[in-house]
């Protein structure tokens, strides 16, 4: 059985952006009380507070609406051919971006002093990691996967080939999507090393990662493929939507194209 399977991981992410969408909004009405009865001299202080608050409220509550529709990855402007996020991007979603960039840095620390690595090479010359894969000071990468739309990439300049597929955390590519991606490090990698990663190495670029190495010819199957990188890097996992991403992709387009 394929462990870590279950729609937790799905439902977790979501209540991760809802329950921060939520946690603000009571904030920012406890702010506006306070602000109605309060003195002349505390209202800007606390005004701006509480608009902070329901920006911050705003923002996550939108991302967690077009995550659970599975719509709207585009709406956070990153450039899928540079990889880069515009200014306009952090000013606009910066209530998003701000507690996305502290829970990740923080997620990430902790990790590595429970021996999780920024990127685990999980096959010879396949990498597979999360957003901070450039500090592993690789001067060059064959081939380099984004699974992210809430980052900038980091390693484009040292990557021959790059491909940014846009998606919410804990939300597959689709299958058309995946092979895309297989195609690409299937071909790549005999130039030298892949890096596929999304924020935390887990979910996304695991999806990515186990398609692209049946493309690949280095096994039958996704999931044989997936056993296989789990006893090398165990902190990963497939939500539902993940395998049935995988498994249309199978059906669809077959161990070859």
């Amino acid at each position: 059985a394929i462990e870590g399977s279950s729609m937790g991981a799905v439902f977790g992410v979501y209540l991760k952006y809802a329950a921060l969408s939520g946690l603000t909004a009571a904030a920012a009405g406890g702010q506006y009380y306070t602000y109605a009865t309060a003195a002349a001299e505390e209202e800007a202080s606390l005004g701006l507070s509480f608009f902070l608050l329901a920006y911050v409220s705003l923002a996550n509550g939108v991302v967690a609406i077009l995550f659970k529709l599975q719509r709207g990855m585009t709406i956070i402007g990153k450039n899928p051919k540079t990889g880069k996020l515009p200014l306009w991007s952090y000013i606009l979603w910066g209530g998003f971006h701000g507690p996305t960039f502290l829970y990740t840095l923080i997620h990430t620390e902790l990790g590595k002093r429970h021996g999780v690595p920024v990127a685990t090479e999980v096959l010879p010359g396949w990498w597979l990691g999360g957003r901070y894969g450039a500090q592993l000071n690789k001067p060059h990468w064959a081939g380099t996967v984004d699974l992210t739309v809430e980052f900038p990439e980091q390693c484009k300049d040292t990557t021959d080939h790059y491909l940014n597929i846009r998606c919410w955390d804990g939300v597959p590519p689709t299958p058309a999507q995946l092979e895309e991606a297989a195609q690409m490090c299937a071909m790549a990698c005999k130039k030298g090393d892949i890096m596929i990663h999304c924020a935390h190495g887990r979910g996304r670029s695991t999806t990515v990662l186990v398609a692209a190495v049946v493309r690949a010819g280095l096994f039958n199957t996704w999931e044989e493929a997936f056993e296989a990188v789990k006893k090398k890097r165990p902190v990963v996992r497939l939500n539902s939507k993940m395998r049935s991403a995988l498994t249309k992709w199978a059906t669809e387009y077959g161990k070859t194209a």
